[in-house]
C-alpha cells in the first residue's frame, strides 16, 4: 500500500504527485494513457503558456464564485515562476504571458517527468481508473491491470475537452459514483457556430473587433481582440473568452446573440463623423473603393451585399440613412449562435465536479474523506492566456500538499 495515488497524469496531476512526494508522502501516478503530460505539448500552440503575471479573481469562472481564488492564493504566479526555475524554466515574458525561453511546450513536461523520478515517484502508464473504493483506513483502487491501495487519493483525470489529448471525462464518472455533484459540463474557449449561409463568403477573414454575447438580448460577455470569420461562424481569443458564457445560456434554451463591433475604438457618434470625414475627402469613389485600406475586401463586399447597394455606387450619393444602416452593420454586426464547436475541439470545459462539496483550503472531499480533487475535473476554468495551467499548477500543489499530510 502506498500513501497516495494520483489518478490522472496531466498538469494538475504531476504536480500534485511532485508535491506530495517532495512532503514526504510515497506516491504513485496512474495515467490511462501510453505517456504523461500529452495534453501539456499542445499548450500555447506548441509553446506553453504556463502562466500570466496578471492574476485577478475575475480571470476564473466557478459557480462558487469565490472558490477559486482561495486555491491560487495558497500557491501563486510567483510561487509557480519560483517552482519552475528551480526545475530548469526561464521564464520568457510576452506581455505578461510567460512561456519556456525554449518555446517548446516539451521543456515544461521534460521537467516535471524528471522531478518525478528525482521525487521518487512512481509512473504507471496505460492504467485506466475503473473505480475507487473508499474502505476502513484506506481506498481500494481497482484499474484495467489490476488493483492498488492508498491511504489517500487525488483524482485529476482532467475534463472531457480536447479528447485527442487522452481527456475523456472518465473523472467525471468516477466522482459521480463518489457521491459529488456536477455542474453540467459544456465546452469552453472554443468556436461558435452561427446560423447563417453567409460564412462561406468571409471565411479566413481576420479582423481587430469587439464581440458580445447576448442571452435573450442581455449582454453576459464580451471581449475585444483579433475576431477571426470562418466557413461556419466565429472564432478567435476574443471569442474564445466568451465561448464559455454562450455554453451556458445555449445549455440554459435562451436565445444566443454573438454582436461584433469591427470598429470598436470609436464610440457610435465619432463613428459616424469618422465615415463623414472620409467622404468629404474622396467623394467621388465607389462604395467599394472607400472601404480598401479599412476593412478586408471579403467583409466589405458582405456589407454592400447586405446593404443592397448598387456596384460603382458613389459614397457621395449615399443616402444618410443608409449610412447609418451600413455604420449599424459595422458596429453591431449580429449574428445567431446555434452551437459551440464541441468538447474535441473546445480547450476546457465549463463546470465539472461542485466546489461545494470541497474544502475551499485543501481541496478534500467534503464527502469522502481522504479524497481529493485537482485541475479541470472541478468546476473552475479561466480566461485563455496561462490561466488554465496556473489553476492545474495552483490546485495540484495545494492537493498533493494535503494529501501528504498525516
Amino acid at each position: 500500500m502506498t500513501d497516495v495515488i494520483v489518478v490522472g497524469g496531466g498538469a494538475s496531476g504531476l504536480m500534485a504527485a511532485v508535491t506530495a512526494a517532495s512532503s514526504g508522502a510515497e506516491v504513485t501516478l496512474v495515467e490511462q494513457n501510453d505517456r504523461v503530460g500529452r495534453k501539456i505539448l499542445s499548450t500555447g500552440n506548441g509553446r506553453c503558456n504556463y502562466t500570466n503575471l496578471y492574476q485577478d479573481p475575475a480571470c476564473y469562472h466557478c459557480e462558487n464564485v469565490s472558490f477559486p481564488w482561495k486555491i491560487l492564493q495558497q500557491f501563486d504566479v510567483r510561487q509557480t515562476v519560483d517552482f519552475f526555475q528551480q526545475l530548469g524554466i526561464h521564464p520568457k515574458s510576452r506581455n505578461g504571458y510567460l512561456y519556456p525561453n525554449s518555446d517548446q511546450a516539451s521543456s515544461v513536461l521534460d521537467v516535471l517527468r524528471m522531478e518525478c523520478a528525482r521525487s521518487g515517484v512512481e509512473i504507471l502508464n496505460e492504467r485506466k481508473c475503473m473505480e475507487i473504493c473508499p474502505e476502513k483506513s484506506c481506498f481500494l483502487v481497482k484499474t484495467n491491470s489490476g488493483k492498488l491501495r492508498a491511504r489517500k487519493v487525488i483524482l485529476a483525470a482532467g475534463s472531457k475537452a480536447s479528447a485527442v489529448s487522452g481527456s475523456d471525462g472518465t473523472g467525471y464518472t468516477l466522482a459521480k459514483e463518489l457521491g459529488h455533484t456536477l455542474i453540467p459540463v459544456l465546452p469552453a474557449l472554443v468556436q461558435l457556430r452561427c446560423r447563417e449561409s453567409f460564412y462561406k463568403s468571409i471565411s479566413g477573414v481576420r479582423v481587430h473587433g469587439q464581440v458580445s454575447i447576448l442571452a435573450d438580448g442581455e449582454c453576459i460577455a464580451k471581449d475585444k481582440g483579433e475576431i477571426q470569420l470562418t466557413n461556419y461562424g466565429i472564432s478567435g481569443i476574443p471569442v474564445f473568452q466568451v465561448s464559455g458564457a454562450a455554453a451556458k445560456a445555449l445549455y440554459r434554451g435562451s436565445t444566443v446573440t454573438a454582436v461584433l463591433d469591427f470598429m470598436p475604438d470609436l464610440e457610435w457618434e465619432e463613428f459616424l463623423q469618422f465615415l463623414d470625414t472620409r467622404v468629404q475627402m474622396r467623394p467621388e469613389k465607389t462604395l467599394e473603393e472607400f472601404f480598401i485600406g479599412l476593412f478586408p475586401k471579403k467583409l466589405c463586399d458582405l456589407w454592400i451585399r447586405l446593404g443592397k447597394f448598387t456596384r460603382g455606387q458613389r459614397v457621395d450619393s449615399i443616402a444618410k440613412t443608409q449610412w447609418k444602416e451600413l455604420a449599424q452593420r459595422i458596429k453591431q454586426f449580429g449574428t445567431i449562435v446555434a452551437e459551440t464547436n464541441p468538447f474535441e475541439q473546445a480547450q476546457v470545459c465549463r463546470g465539472g465536479v461542485d466546489t461545494r462539496e470541497i474544502h475551499p483550503q485543501t481541496l478534500e472531499s467534503n464527502l469522502v474523506p481522504g479524497l481529493y480533487f485537482a485541475g479541470e475535473l472541478l468546476d473552475v476554468d479561466g480566461l485563455c492566456g496561462g490561466y488554465n495551467l496556473q489553476w492545474a499548477w495552483s490546485s495540484g500543489h495545494v492537493a498533493g500538499r494535503e494529501a501528504a499530510r498525516a
